[in-house]
């Protein structure tokens, strides 16, 4: 048995784990605060946008370099 392809493409796959269990504890932390208190939970909001999208960019940054390598 013979495995073709791109060896980046599973160092990719492997680092798509961080960013998604980023994303995971960012939205989990705000379900968690917005039910201990619930009218601070436009600020957790704003908040976990912004997280959300610098863990993304990690992702997007991944992708990036395993296209280039």
């Amino acid at each position: 048995m013979e495995i073709t392809g791109s060896i980046n493409m599973i160092g990719y796959a492997l680092a798509t784990l961080g960013p998604a269990l980023g994303v995971a504890w960012i939205f989990a932390s705000v379900i968690n605060g917005t039910a201990r208190q619930p009218e601070a939970r436009g600020a957790m909001m704003g908040t976990a946008w912004i997280g959300f999208a610098v863990v993304e960019a990690l992702a997007i940054i991944g992708i990036a370099l395993a296209f280039v390598l």
